[in-house]
C-alpha cells in the first residue's frame, strides 16, 4: 500500500508550532519533493509520516489507513537520512538485511531479498565490504538499499544528498531518478532545501515556509507560473520587481511593461517576476536600462548584476567575447510572456 495523505497535521513543541494545518496528499508512485529553508517544518512533516514525532492535531494516512497512532515500524516504510547511519561492525550484505531480520521476515528469503535491493542500487558486488570500506557515495546507496530490501510501499528521503560533494550528488540524483522508474509503485517524499534536486527528481513540489505549506504544483508549473514571491524566489533564482497594474501590462518606475496582468485590477500593486536567464541584453521589448555594478564569468555564461531605478536586477548571459565593465550603462529586455506578475506581498495560502 502507497499514497501519503497529512490531513490537517499540525505539529508543536512546548507550544511552539513547527508544522502547521499542513493539508498534502502524495499519490501512489509519486514522487513529492518538501522544499524549503531551515526550520521551514519540511523534516518535521516527514518525520511525522515515519512516526518519529506525533502530532498535536490532524491524522497522517499511509495507503488510506491512519497511521497516526502506529509505531514506526508498523508503518511499512523505508528511510534514508543524510549521514547513512550504517552499522561500522557489519558488513554490506547485514546492514541490508538489518531491516529485514527486524521485521521478522522468513530466513530463506532474505538473502534473494538483500541481492536484489543491492542490485538495484549497483552494490552487489560490495556485499562483504565493511562501510569504512565504501566511499560516501556508496554508503548512501547501501542505506538506500536497506531501505528498499523491506519492499516498503513508501520510501522517505530525508536530504540524502546533502553529505555528498558536488560530483557524488549529481551522480546519486541520476541513480535515484533511474530507481523512480523501476519502482513505479513506490510512493516517494524526499526533503530537501536544495533546488535542483527538487527540480531533478520530483513528479511535484510542495514548497515549505515557517511551518506552513505556501505553494504546490510540478516543478515546471512552480518555475514558469509560481503563485507567490516565496516561491519565485526560493524555486529557481528570480528578479521581483514592484510594479502597478496597468490596461495592457504593468508600470515599473513609470515606465510601460507589456506583458499579461492576468485577472489583476488596473492600479493595483503587484510584484514582477522574471527569471534571470531570459532577459536579454541590448534594444527589445520592455527595456530595463541602468548601470553595472557586478560581473561574474561562471564558466558558460556572464551573470550581471545592473542598478535599475534603484533594484538590482540580474541576467545571466551566454559567454560574452567583450566583458562589459562596472559602471557600464546598458539596457536589458524580455519578452511580455516571459514574465508573471504576482500579487504584492503574497507569501501564505
Amino acid at each position: 500500500m502507497s499514497g501519503i495523505r497529512f490531513d490537517s497535521v499540525s505539529v508543536a513543541y512546548g507550544g511552539n508550532t513547527v508544522l502547521d494545518s499542513l493539508d498534502l496528499t502524495v499519490e501512489p508512485g509519486e514522487v513529492m519533493a518538501l522544499l524549503g529553508p531551515s526550520g521551514s517544518g519540511k523534516t518535521t512533516a516527514l518525520r511525522a509520516v515515519a512516526g518519529f514525532v506525533r502530532p498535536a492535531s490532524g491524522r497522517v494516512l499511509i495507503g488510506g489507513r491512519d497511521v497516526t497512532a502506529l509505531p514506526p515500524h508498523k508503518r511499512g516504510i523505508g528511510m534514508v537520512v543524510q549521514q547513512y547511519a550504517l552499522f561500522p561492525h557489519m558488513r554490506v550484505a547485514d546492514n541490508v538485511a538489518f531491516g529485514l531480520r527486524a521485521q521478522k521476515a522468513p530466513k530463506a528469503e532474505i538473502p534473494g531479498r538483500v541481492a536484489e535491493a543491492l542490485e538495484m542500487t549497483g552494490m552487489a558486488a560490495y556485499a562483504e565490504r565493511y562501510p569504512r570500506e565504501l566511499s560516501g557515495g556508496q554508503q548512501q546507496r547501501v542505506a538506500i538499499a536497506r531501505a528498499l530490501a523491506i519492499r516498503p510501499g513508501v520510501l522517505l528521503l530525508d536530504e540524502p544528498l546533502s553529505a555528498l560533494d558536488a560530483q557524488l550528488r549529481s551522480g546519486m540524483l541520476t541513480e535515484l531518478a533511474r530507481l523512480h522508474r523501476e519502482l513505479p509503485d513506490v510512493s516517494i517524499l524526499y526533503v530537501t532545501h536544495d533546488q535542483v534536486e527538487a527540480l531533478t527528481l520530483a513528479d511535484r513540489i510542495a514548497v515549505m515556509d515557517r511551518a506552513r505549506l505556501q505553494d504546490c504544483g510540478t516543478p515546471q508549473q512552480l518555475y514558469r507560473a509560481p503563485r507567490t514571491e516565496f516561491t519565485a524566489s526560493f524555486v529557481g533564482n528570480a528578479n521581483l520587481l514592484p510594479v502597478t497594474v496597468a490596461d495592457g501590462g504593468a508600470l515599473f518606475a513609470g515606465h510601460p511593461l507589456a506583458l499579461d496582468p492576468g485577472r489583476a485590477a488596473v492600479g493595483a500593486a503587484a510584484t514582477l517576476c522574471v527569471r534571470p536567464h531570459l532577459l536579454g541584453l541590448g534594444a527589445g521589448p520592455n527595456a530595463l536600462s541602468g548601470t553595472i555594478t557586478e560581473v561574474q564569468w561562471r564558466g558558460s555564461t556572464h551573470r550581471l548584476y545592473v542598478d535599475v531605478e534603484g533594484h538590482r536586477v540580474k541576467a545571466d548571459l551566454p559567454e560574452l567575447r567583450e566583458t562589459p565593465a562596472l559602471g557600464d550603462h546598458v539596457t536589458l529586455h524580455f519578452e511580455p510572456r516571459d514574465a508573471v506578475l504576482l500579487a504584492a506581498g503574497v507569501c501564505d495560502d
